[in-house]
């Protein structure tokens, strides 16, 4: 099974849990996407939003935890960045992967931002390590991944709206194809 159809296959297979969020992941994901769409992303970061919670889907389940965003037990940024890597980029593995430093980072320079947050999000801003000291801010903000992270951010944070109506995760068949690496198995 290539990397689109491994994808397809996860969002058939999970995309309908609920999170703590309103909508499910999959709605999540389509809304994210096409904002960075709207936003007129480049296809890298367009592919992050759509997978930047895909760590969630493929990690394995535990049902004695999933629910208690009080706890960050799956580390969903790292896993779907190695998730991702290999099959769609390091570009867009890298904005997945720090995708929950730049929530931190904006809820610790913009208190309108953390303001702004979701009820899930408050909690789960909490379980990732709250806000951030004077070095990782620094650290943040020169890392190469910094702005297309900030970006990815805002969309994921906006991409929550249970009256949004998107289109189907088959719009980005085609921007997934165009990244899609060879998988091992057919060098």
């Amino acid at each position: 099974m290539g990397a689109v159809e491994e994808t397809m296959a996860i969002f058939a297979a999970r995309g309908g849990e609920f999170h703590g969020e309103v909508i499910d992941q999959r709605s999540h994901a389509l809304q994210c996407a096409e904002l960075a769409q709207a936003a007129g992303a480049a296809d890298p970061l367009v592919a992050a939003a759509l997978l930047h919670d895909i760590g969630h889907l493929v990690a394995a389940r535990d049902q004695g935890r999933r629910g208690d965003l009080a706890v960050d037990d799956d580390h969903h940024e790292s896993v779907g960045a190695r998730w991702v890597a290999p099959r769609f980029g390091r570009s867009t593995a890298q904005a997945i992967a720090l995708h929950v430093v730049a929530k931190r980072y904006q809820c610790t320079i913009d208190p309108a931002y953390a303001a702004s947050l979701s009820p899930a999000s408050v909690q789960t801003l909490r379980a990732q390590g709250g806000l951030l000291d004077v070095d990782a801010i620094s650290r943040f903000e020169h890392h190469p991944g910094c702005s297309d992270a900030r970006a990815l951010r805002t969309w994921d944070e906006a991409a929550k709206d249970p009256e949004r109506t998107t289109g189907g995760i088959e719009q980005f068949v085609p921007l997934l194809e165009r990244l899609a690496l060879p998988s091992p198995d057919q060098h």
